[in-house]
Order: C-alpha cells, then sequence, then structure tokens
C-alpha cells in the first residue's frame, strides 16, 4: 500500500473493509474523499471481507450523458450494494463504490495487512453526525419542497470530473489488464463502439439514402407506436419469469422505444428468452440530477443477475439492474 492509500487492488483479491474509525479519519467534512461520498449504507460492512468484483475506473454519465469518466483509486466489491436506508428507502440498488483507503488487504495467511489510518481527529474530519447530514443536498429540499438527497449516484461527476473519449486507448487496455474484461470483450465492445461513433456522424451528415439502418446505433432497435399497451402481472420477489424475445418486447415500444416512459436499453438484449428470479419491485428511486425521489406511478421489477454489463457502453463496470415492465416477462 502507498502513502496515499492506493493498493492497485486486482479482481479476485480478498480485503477488508476498515473500521468505522479509521474511514471517518479519511473523510472530509463533507463526509468525502476525493469528491467521493461515503455513505451511511456502507458503514455496516466494516470489519467483513469480501473479494474485488471490478475496478471501478471508469463509469458513464447517466446525469448529463457525457459519456465515459474517469475514477481513481476505487473498486467495487462482490455483491456489495446500496439498500438506501440513509437515502429515503431508495430501491436502485446501486454497486457502491470503495475508495481503496477504505480497504486494507487480507495475505494469505488471512491476516489483515497494511497500516491502520489515524484514529484522531483532523483538520476537516469526518464524524458520524457529518456523514448523516451529507445524505442531503445543502439547502435540504428542492423548490418545491421535496427532499433533496445526496449520494454517490448524485455525486459522480464530481468524484470523476475527467471525461474519457472513445479513441483513448489507455481504457480498453485497462479493461484487459484489470480483468474486468477478457480480450475479446474488449475487441467487440470497440468494434460496435466504432460503428456506432459513424452512425452519430452519418445522422449529421449524410443524406438519409446513404446511411445504414438510418444512422441508428447498434444494436438496432425499432419500436413504432404512439401509444405504448400496459400488462400487469402483480409479480412478487422468489417467482420465475421468462423474459419475452426481443420481437415481442419491440411491438410494446415507441418510436423512442420506451413503453409508458420506461425505456428498452440496448443491454437488456442479452436476457431476452432467459429464465430469471424476480429480485423485487420498484417503486421509488433516486433521481440522479436533482436528488429528489422519484415515486413511479406504474412499478417496475428487477431480476436476480441480471444487470447491465455494459456491452454498448464502452463495457463500463456500475452494473446497475435494468428495470423491466411487466408486459416484458411472462410467469413460468
Amino acid at each position: 500500500m502507498t502513502s496515499n492509500g492506493v493498493l492497485n487492488l486486482r479482481i479476485g483479491e480478498v480485503v477488508e473493509v476498515r473500521s468505522e474509525r479509521e474511514i471517518l479519519a479519511t473523510l472530509d467534512e463533507r463526509g468525502e474523499l476525493e469528491a467521493l461520498p461515503f455513505m451511511p449504507e456502507m458503514l455496516q460492512f466494516c470489519g467483513r471481507r469480501f473479494t474485488v468484483d471490478k475496478r471501478a475506473g471508469k463509469l458513464c454519465d447517466t446525469i448529463d450523458v457525457s459519456g465515459m469518466h474517469r475514477m481513481e483509486h476505487a473498486v467495487h466489491l462482490q455483491g456489495v450494494r446500496c439498500d438506501g436506508q440513509a437515502h429515503g428507502g431508495c430501491q436502485a440498488a446501486c454497486l457502491v463504490y470503495w475508495k481503496e483507503a477504505w480497504l486494507k488487504r487480507v495475505d494469505a495467511n488471512g491476516g489483515a495487512a497494511g497500516p491502520a489510518h489515524s484514529a484522531q481527529a483532523t483538520p476537516g474530519c469526518c464524524t458520524l453526525p457529518l456523514l448523516l447530514e451529507a445524505t442531503h443536498k445543502a439547502g435540504g429540499a428542492t423548490a418545491a419542497g421535496e427532499e433533496a438527497f445526496s449520494c454517490q449516484a448524485t455525486e459522480l461527476m464530481r468524484a470523476a470530473p475527467a471525461r474519457i473519449p472513445p479513441w483513448d486507448i489507455s481504457q480498453y487496455v485497462l479493461d484487459v489488464r484489470s480483468s474486468n474484461v477478457g480480450l475479446l470483450t474488449m475487441l467487440r465492445s470497440v468494434a460496435v463502439g466504432a460503428f456506432n461513433e459513424y452512425q452519430d456522424l452519418s445522422r449529421r451528415f449524410l443524406p438519409r439514402w446513404l446511411r445504414i439502418h438510418d444512422g441508428k446505433r447498434f444494436p438496432f432497435l425499432d419500436g413504432t407506436l404512439q401509444k405504448t399497451p400496459a400488462g400487469t402481472l402483480d409479480l412478487q420477489p422468489g417467482e420465475l419469469v421468462r423474459i419475452k424475445r426481443k420481437e415481442e418486447i419491440v411491438r410494446t415500444l415507441d418510436t423512442s422505444n420506451r413503453n409508458r416512459g420506461m425505456k428498452f436499453d440496448a443491454e437488456m438484449l442479452k436476457y431476452c428468452g432467459r429464465q430469471a428470479r424476480v429480485l423485487g419491485r420498484v417503486e421509488k428511486i433516486l433521481d440522479e440530477k436533482s436528488g429528489k425521489m422519484m415515486r413511479l406511478k406504474n412499478p417496475c421489477i428487477v431480476l436476480e443477475g441480471v444487470i447491465c454489463t455494459g456491452d454498448y457502453h464502452r463495457l463500463c463496470p456500475r452494473g446497475t439492474y435494468p428495470y423491466w415492465r411487466e408486459i416484458w416477462l411472462e410467469r413460468v
């Protein structure tokens, strides 16, 4: 471990989350390290051991859709997701970002390696009350008087301000060297990304008759409806469902590939035709841009093991849960 807490962790390594006291000593008065919040939901994992699942070296901007951004010295741990209890019960279940300074290696003999951080308070050091206070944005409410929360997802653009252009080869090299993805997966992603960059340019500069599939990005989804249908199954956690085929789902989408406002994303295509168990019903999630709680008029479904793998988004490792309309599913 270097003096600034960098471990250079690799996929599959076992780490131990540092104690509450050690972690608080790394945070500023906003409860952040390098602008990344340490959330109260993460305290329950202190002292526990986990396997490194992904290097969190980059992330896709889901706030302003500005592309890929670089995150420094962070990882995702296997199965560690936010339960939203300190943020109004948000049900997004995001993968938690862990700065390496909050972790320590477990050596071959099972002992935790690495020096402890100073347990004494330092200038600007965070306390538990400050950590809890930081779950709300400065000002405490939106213009409409609603609570405005602050979490890792709402602050990602501050924690990862540097944009990574598509032609930056180093990002793909790091994907493979870190074992986040295999070489063939990376090459396929680069090829698809290059094609989609061409498609974007063709929409701007080429006449329609020269475009490939009218300049749409791959994989092609062609919803045609003006008003989309509803379907209700009242699915509950644990039930087994089959995800409908692509053709069936496309018939429920409008020209923006949405069903009653919910987008069917290209990342969801790989799961069409597969079976999965219902993990839960999602009724409220934080809006990442404003921090306010959005209550969904039409609850959607998340499925066990069904996550975004970033195949068409430069292999972003965020691992978010896609949201499924019940009309896209059927009971087994």
